[in-house]
């Protein structure tokens, strides 16, 4: 016969599947923060009723381990040093705060080491959950949150442990590509030989995908793409200077047109022109994958990509108000093409 002690326990996720509606909005209305959240007052009588007739009674261990937790939710970047991580941490705080949570963001430099260090600090005040945005190894993040029973979710660079939300980098280093040659094809400019790709990391997903959609546009349209053209030199402004030197030295000559891989990037190599020669700076076709609308006014012909941050912000705390137990995955946000100042046949912004 069996026993009360045998009977299988009712869980929060029971009870959802029931209402027809996520775990942490039950969760929200049994531990008394569905206000915060602006669920309804009839919605959560409806999961207070639910819960009683299913004989729901908490765990109180659980409870008392859950307890010990801030309401905080944290954050680490790689840095705040660009309108596109900036804009990030912004939103991030914004929706948060609009949960009843308490933002914690971090900058680590985009330095492994930081990152594990600063994402041991944030556990130890007990977080309820860690964004990794753009971080190095956040697998290896994941796979520490887990064993503190810490959810994790990565944002601009994926992982295999936990879902990302990421720019689509390959449909817009395409399409961006593209523009630059449909604009240098219409002036007349023997661009073929003359393209260069400059800044990122080879090694980050974002920087690959980028270059593989420089390269497919390039023989899109008709040309080779040149290994030596690829100068993926790392993020920092200096290294991007100091890159773009070395290519004009080697050369000789200017490029037709440049896919610059961040804004900082661009920085680097705005300040080399400013220094050497300011008249390149309204010949040379420049496409930024990211955006900053004071670029405009220091070059001529300007094509940006602006990646949707509040999509990208938005879809994740989706997920996480919503999360139920799934399998990682990728999720892919379109960036927004942004034509130059000067006109071109493409429309002045468009959605990819």
């Amino acid at each position: 016969m069996a026993t009360t002690e045998n009977k299988k326990q009712v869980t929060i996720y029971d009870i959802a599947d029931q209402a027809g509606t996520s775990a942490s909005t039950v969760g929200a209305v049994l531990n008394g923060s569905w206000r915060n959240r602006r669920i309804s007052e009839k919605r959560a009588k409806t999961i207070q009723q639910i819960a009683t007739e299913m004989g729901y009674a908490p765990n109180m261990q659980a409870r008392a381990l859950r307890s010990v937790r801030s309401s905080m939710i944290g954050m680490i970047i790689p840095m705040y040093d660009n309108r596109y991580f900036g804009a990030i941490a912004e939103r991030f705080e914004m929706a948060a705060r609009a949960r009843g949570l308490l933002p914690m963001t971090s900058c680590t430099h985009r330095e492994p080491e930081l990152e594990l260090a600063t994402v041991k600090q944030m556990l130890s005040y007990n977080v309820d959950r860690i964004v990794c945005a753009g971080a190095s190894d956040p697998d290896t993040i994941a796979r520490i949150c887990k064993a503190h029973g810490v959810p994790t979710i990565n944002l601009d660079l994926p992982g295999a442990a936990a879902t990302s939300i990421i720019s689509d980098n390959y449909t817009g280093a395409f399409k961006l590509t593209s523009a630059l040659i449909k604009h240098a094809q219409a002036k007349g400019l023997d661009w073929q030989n003359e393209f260069l790709f400059l800044g990122g990391r080879p090694t980050d997903h974002n920087t690959s995908e980028r270059i593989r959609g420089f390269r497919d546009a390039i023989s899109n349209a008709g040309a080779r793409p040149l290994d030596e053209n690829i100068l993926a030199c790392g993020y920092a402004a200096a290294k991007s200077k100091v890159a773009f030197a070395a290519k004009l030295k080697d050369t000789g000559q200017m490029p037709t047109a440049m896919f610059v891989n961040s804004t900082i990037s661009l920085e680097g190599v705005f300040d080399w022109l400013a220094q050497n020669d300011r008249a390149a700076l309204d010949t040379i076709l420049f496409g930024s994958f990211d955006w900053d609308p004071f670029a405009q006014y220091m070059a001529q012909n300007l094509f940006s990509v602006r990646q949707d941050v509040s999509a990208m912000v938005d879809t994740m705390f989706r997920i996480i108000d919503g999360e139920a137990p799934h399998e990682p995955k990728i999720i892919q946000i379109a960036p927004i093409v942004i034509s130059d100042k000067a006109g071109c046949d493409t429309a002045p912004s468009s959605r990819i």
